[in-house]
C-alpha cells in the first residue's frame, strides 16, 4: 500500500543527490578562480586604480583622474621616452613577422611534405625554446662582444674583417641585433604552431584539389593557406603581444637603460625603470600604472582586431 509514496521519495532524494553532486562539481573550479582573480583582475584593477591618483614614494595623494596618462604623453621627458619606445615596439613586430614567422612558415610547409627525418629538425628548431631567456640573451651577448667575440673572430678569419662590428654598442646594428637573437629563440614555436595547423587539413581535400588539376602554388594559395589561417592567426597575435612584451631579451643583452643612446629602449624596459628606477621620481608608481594601462590597452585592442579580421579570413572545410 505504500509503495508509491515510498518509491516517489526515493525518486526526490536521487533527483536531490544529483542537483548536489552538479554543484558540487563546480567546487573544482574555484582554486583556478581564485588564482586568475589573484594574479590577473586584481592586478589590472590596482593599475587602473593606482594611475589615477598622485603619489609621493609609496604615499596615495589625491584623485587626480587622468593626469598622470596626459603627464606620459606630453610632458618631457616621458613623452619622448614613450614615443621613442612605441615606435621601437611597432619596429620589433614588423621586423618579427618577415624574420621569424614567414620563414617558420616556410620550413613547416617543408617538413610537412614527404622529407625524411623531419621528426629531427622538429627537434633541432624547438632545442633554443627549452633554453632560459636570460641565458641565451648572455650566451649571444658573449658571441656579439666586439673585442674576443666570436662572430667578429669568425668574420676577420675568413677575411670578412670589414664586416666586424659592436654588434650591440652601435645604434645602428644593436636593436636589429637582438630582434634578430629574439627571433631565433622563439623560431622553434613558430614551426611547431604552424605544423599543427598544416597536418589538421585533410588529404582529401588536395586530392579533390588534384582531381581539378590543381597544382604548386594554386594549391598553396587557395588551399593550404586559407585552411591553416587559424595557426597563422595565433601566431600572428603571439608574436604582437611578445612584441609589446618584450623585456627578458634585452635586459640580458643591454640592461634596463636600452642602450645605446636608447636605440633599444621599449615600453616594458621604460616601465621597469618608472617602476623600480628613478625616472618617474616621487610619482613613479602612478606613471608607472598609466603606462601599464596603456600596454593592456594596445595589447587587447590589436589582439580583438586581429581576431575579427582573421576570423572574416578564415576558410571552413
Amino acid at each position: 500500500m505504500n509503495e508509491g509514496p515510498q518509491l516517489a521519495a526515493t525518486g526526490v532524494e536521487r533527483k536531490r543527490k544529483r542537483n548536489y553532486a552538479k554543484h558540487f562539481v563546480h567546487l573544482f573550479l574555484l582554486p583556478s578562480l581564485l588564482f586568475y582573480v589573484g594574479f590577473m583582475v586584481y592586478p589590472i584593477a590596482s593599475a587602473l586604480l593606482n594611475s589615477m591618483f598622485a603619489w609621493n614614494g609609496l604615499k596615495r595623494g589625491d584623485f587626480i583622474w587622468f593626469e598622470n596618462f596626459i603627464r606620459l604623453f606630453t610632458e618631457s621627458p616621458h613623452a619622448e621616452t614613450f614615443y621613442n619606445a612605441f615606435g621601437h615596439n611597432i619596429i620589433f613586430f614588423i621586423v618579427t613577422v618577415p624574420a621569424k614567422l614567414m620563414v617558420a612558415y616556410m620550413l613547416a610547409l617543408i617538413i610537412n611534405s614527404k622529407l625524411k627525418g623531419k621528426e629531427f629538425f622538429k627537434t633541432v628548431f624547438f632545442l633554443p625554446k627549452l633554453l632560459s631567456v636570460i641565458v641565451v640573451g648572455f650566451l649571444f651577448s658573449l658571441i656579439l662582444n666586439p673585442s674576443y667575440g666570436a662572430l667578429n673572430t669568425f668574420l676577420k678569419a675568413i677575411g670578412l674583417a670589414e664586416l666586424a662590428k659592436p654588434w650591440l654598442g652601435d645604434p645602428k646594428t644593436a636593436f636589429l641585433t637582438v630582434i634578430m637573437v629574439d627571433s631565433w629563440y622563439g623560431f622553434g614555436f613558430a614551426v611547431l604552431i604552424f605544423l599543427v595547423g598544416l597536418q589538421s587539413i585533410s588529404s582529401e581535400i588536395y586530392e579533390a584539389a588534384k582531381i581539378d588539376r590543381a597544382a604548386g602554388l594554386t594549391l598553396l594559395f587557395k588551399i593550404t593557406i586559407p585552411l591553416s589561417m587559424p595557426s597563422i592567426m595565433i601566431m600572428t597575435i603571439l608574436t604582437f603581444i611578445s612584441s609589446f612584451e618584450s623585456f627578458e631579451m634585452i635586459y640580458a643583452m643591454q640592461g634596463t637603460s636600452g642602450g645605446p643612446y636608447y636605440s633599444t629602449d621599449v615600453l616594458a624596459l621604460y616601465f621597469y625603470r618608472l617602476m623600480f628606477g628613478s625616472v618617474g621620481g616621487g610619482d613613479s608608481i602612478g606613471l608607472g600604472s598609466a603606462l601599464a594601462v596603456v600596454l593592456l590597452a594596445l595589447i587587447s585592442a590589436a589582439t580583438a582586431i586581429s581576431m575579427f579580421f582573421f576570423k572574416k579570413k578564415a576558410v571552413d572545410y
